[in-house]
């Protein structure tokens, strides 16, 4: 086997093809430099392929099963787990998975002797506890959707186990993989701004996602799955602890729940907007606009190939599921803007705000330093020098989550692959402390008192 890489070294040729090298500039005489996406790996090929079973063969089981169909040289899926008949064999079809490794509850799947090197996890919020632990009990490496769970008690329970049992468990924190959010990293830790003091960070989920799978989707109820601070913003913690390689101390919280709800129905609406509701063609989340006539987030349907049909299971699910379901008449209890300060060690501040109502996505965040400021929105990157008045930015060139999702599989199968769980930056030792922030964040907004962060 080839010579292991370490995270350093993975960091700095990653930093080193998007851009880090380029000479500071004026921003008065020169446009934005570009960070594109890293062309090539920066790892040599493994002497064979990684084995792997998903469980969950929804949305984020798609997009790191796609990783695999691009890289067979690097990972093999050879097993599936879903409750859906036509999401199994969807996805079996796609790897070619024996139907004999088919399964269709994780369960099913601990029943066999192991059958792969790794588990990729990608249930439900609530479903990730139980084929964690017993994944690492039988010996697999994971790698594990966030969040890890919606319990302290359980994301404690399984960091226990991984160090028990040395098996490598990799936290979908994709954020960390973006060449943006690396680039404003070293920003931050090289010293380019002085001492960092502050920074202000925005999650705007944006209006149509907000109703799409907060008010009428799998996250509407935090009874049923997760708090939306931790479904939705365990990130945005990661990332700021990341950034800052700073502890967070204390946290306090606002927010509720404002807008979508019953009394606030307009006049004329009706309990689905298949019902004939009279303000359904001038509402913004209209069921009938959003997912038929403008075919928007269908992901979460199982549709037809024949496109003559599709049009007509899409108004049967909007007549039968809470997607058809009015967003003022839903059973949710998500807040739909929520305000975090923290205190990090050194008396460093963040306040973070998370908000639906918006007409866009991709964070913005403003850091404040003593010797310059930074601000960026996942597209650009401006860095103001106050020592000379010079401005430097950086444009994007990105994907999904930044660009992470891929970085993130690739780095997570070569860990997997030469067994060194350095080259990850999200392993679950230190990914687990963004969990606890939210879990603080949410205890903080219900109890209206400043939380401390324990770790």
């Amino acid at each position: 086997m080839k010579k292991s890489l370490s995270r350093r070294d993975v960091l700095k040729t990653l930093t080193l093809a998007a851009g880090a090298a380029i000479p500071m500039v004026s921003m008065a005489h020169h446009p934005f430099l570009p960070l594109p996406m890293p062309a090539e790996s920066p790892y040599p090929l493994l002497d064979k392929p990684v084995t792997a079973i998903t469980l969950g063969a929804g949305n984020r089981g798609n997009v790191y099963g796609d990783y695999a169909v691009e890289h067979p040289a690097n990972i093999k899926i050879v097993g599936v787990a879903e409750p859906i008949v036509e999401r199994r064999e969807q996805y079996a079809r796609k790897h070619n998975i024996a139907a004999k490794n088919c399964f269709t509850t994780w369960e099913e799947v601990f029943k066999q002797p192991k059958l792969a090197d790794a588990i990729i996890i990608s249930t439900p919020d609530r479903l990730h506890y139980g084929p964690c632990m017993k994944a690492l009990q039988m010996g697999y490496d994971i790698l594990l959707e966030k969040p890890i769970s919606p319990s302290e008690q359980e994301c404690r329970d399984i960091l226990d186990l991984a160090k028990k049992t040395g098996r490598i468990v990799a936290v979908c924190h994709v954020l960390r993989y973006a060449p943006y959010f690396i680039k404003l990293r070293e920003l931050m830790q090289s010293g380019t701004i002085g001492e960092v003091i502050s920074i202000q960070h925005l999650e705007p989920i944006e209006h149509v996602h907000m109703s799409h799978s907060y008010v009428r989707g799998n996250w509407h109820n935090s009874r049923e799955t997760t708090p939306i601070i931790l479904a939705k913003s365990c990130h945005d913690m990661d990332i700021l602890r990341w950034m800052l390689n700073k502890p967070a101390r204390s946290v306090s919280a606002f927010g509720d729940l404002k807008w979508f709800r019953q009394e606030n129905a307009p006049s004329g609406s009706t309990k689905r907007c298949t019902d004939g509701c009279a303000v359904e063609n001038t509402c913004p989340y209209s069921a009938l606009e959003i997912y038929h006539r403008q075919h928007q987030r269908l992901y979460v349907f199982d549709l037809p190939d024949d496109p003559k049909k599709k049009d007509d299971a899409i108004l049967n699910y909007l007549r039968t599921t809470n997607y058809g379901r009015c967003v003022y008449r839903m059973d949710n209890d998500q807040p739909d803007h929520y305000v975090t300060n923290i205190l990090f060690d050194k008396n460093v501040t963040a306040s973070f705000s998370m908000e639906a109502f918006t007409s866009y996505a991709g964070r913005r965040t403003r850091v404040m330093g003593s010797m310059g400021d930074i601000e960026g929105d996942m597209t650009q990157l401006s860095w103001t020098d106050f020592r000379t008045g010079k401005k430097t930015g950086w444009s994007m060139t990105t994907d999904h989550h930044g660009g992470g999702d891929w970085r993130l599989m690739e780095n997570w199968v070569q860990a997997v692959g030469r067994r060194d769980a350095t080259l990850l930056t999200s392993t679950i030792d230190v990914s687990i402390e963004s969990h606890i922030m939210c879990l603080m964040a949410e205890q903080s907004r219900l109890e209206k008192k400043v939380a401390d962060v324990i770790m």
